[in-house]
């Protein structure tokens, strides 16, 4: 197959997802208007239900114009040589195959991050900020920017660094090294990721002893649940809107509740939603999740490894010489539509997995404080309560409120 042709290809593959995730966005926003379920009619008054399809609307625009925008620079990239420009900056960095690739991506990322702050602050500073979501500062944007880089360079560039050194070692073998390099770090990450990655962004305190205290310690053994770990993240410093999750396994499992969610909900509706996180954990649906995401990526190498050395995939985007770096991004594209049906099939048994940690929410708990939490979590959030079936199919990893709370009351 020519670089010509591949070229084409990815051409196509751009401007096909592009037309379908518009067409899917428009489908949403043409059920922004719709009348809310009678289970739901009392999330919102008159004036909340208002603002909430303001709120959709404003976001709905807004992604037309950032996505389009993103499509125009992808392309404009290609076939402009910003790929060939790229590279050639890197080479005059090093000729070293490893620094190469990683002063190469580095500028890529670098660019691609300056160029989409502004959207990032538009979005931050006067969508959020219009509907009172808002808690960041400028100050704390900028930080939060230079320590997703930090973390970026660390982390993603010593992958990487790893894989291309496998490539150079183990030849067309590489991926079965870097798919064991990946599943090692994936475990580590999960593991660790609330005691080492999130104190770089936010404080994390242990829940005061007292009466919610007691209440979570008494479900967690009346459910036979080792909880060792109750913290509570100061999410308040960006954001308005709340959030609990369950993170890691073993003794390093623990349960993070948003310190808005301690503020906008009752006790009993709090120890609601933290049943449904220790439902995800005795419903093994971490483990599964992350034999999975291991499973795909060890699929994902493999396919790698059977074109990457094929010379026209680096063509393909315009670059003189051939990479391994270059073949990436040419791959990148190309495996996109076959990440997106793994999507699918990801959010589909994701939602089967929300209804299960619900149910033992109902059935170890009860389903009332749980219906009332949920309600008012999407009322604080504006959230979409009439939602396509189509969009809620592609995109949704939760269930709609509606689906849940039927189901609650089944």
């Amino acid at each position: 197959m020519s670089d010509t042709l591949l070229f084409t290809i990815i051409i196509a593959v751009l401007l096909l997802q592009f037309a379908i995730e518009t067409f899917l966005n428009y489908l949403n926003a043409s059920r922004f208007g719709d009348t809310i379920p009678d289970e739901l009619s009392d999330v919102y008054d008159n004036e909340a239900y208002r603002k909430s399809q303001d709120y959709k609307r404003h976001n709905y625009r807004f992604g037309l114009v950032s996505s389009f925008f993103s499509l125009l620079l992808t392309i404009g990239f290609l076939v402009f040589g910003g790929f060939e420009w790229a590279d050639q900056l890197a080479i005059g960095i090093s000729t070293n195959p490893i620094w190469r690739a990683l002063s190469f991506f580095g500028i890529i990322l670098l660019g691609s991050d300056l160029i989409s702050t502004p959207f990032s602050l538009y979005q931050t500073f006067v969508i959020e900020e219009k509907f009172g979501f808002n808690k960041t500062t400028p100050g704390l944007f900028i930080l939060d920017k230079l320590k997703g880089w930090l973390v970026m360079i660390i982390l993603g560039g010593g992958l990487l660094a790893l894989i291309i050194w496998f490539y150079n070692w183990a030849g067309s073998s590489f991926w079965l090294y870097a798919w064991g390099l990946i599943a090692v770090f994936s475990i580590f990450i999960n593991l660790f990721y609330s005691r080492l990655i999130v104190p770089i962004f936010n404080k994390q305190t242990p829940l005061e002893e007292g009466s919610l205290y007691k209440k979570i310690k008494a479900y967690a053994q009346k459910t036979g649940f080792e909880l060792r770990h109750i913290f509570v993240i100061d999410g308040s410093k960006r954001s308005t809107k709340a959030n609990a999750y369950f993170s890691g396994f073993g003794r390093e499992k623990r349960v993070t509740l948003f310190d808005t969610l301690l503020s906008d909900l009752e006790e009993e509706e709090i120890v609601a939603v933290l049943a449904h996180e220790v439902g995800h954990y005795k419903r093994h649906h971490v483990l599964v999740n992350l034999v999975v995401s291991i499973l795909l990526t060890g699929l994902t190498l493999y396919l790698l490894s059977l074109f990457i050395n094929n010379p026209d995939l680096s063509l393909a985007i315009g670059v003189s010489q051939p990479s391994f770096h270059a073949g990436l991004i040419g791959f990148g594209i190309l495996y996109s539509p076959i990440s997106e049906l793994t999507g699918l099939v990801m959010n589909y048994f994701s939602r089967k997995f929300e209804y299960q940690a619900d149910n033992f929410a109902r059935n170890t708990y009860g389903a009332a404080p749980l219906i009332t939490s949920l309600k008012k979590l999407s009322k604080n959030s504006l959230s979409n309560l009439t939602p396509h079936p189509t969009y809620v199919f592609v995109h949704y990893s939760h269930p709609p409120l509606i689906n849940r709370i039927l189901n609650l009351k089944a």
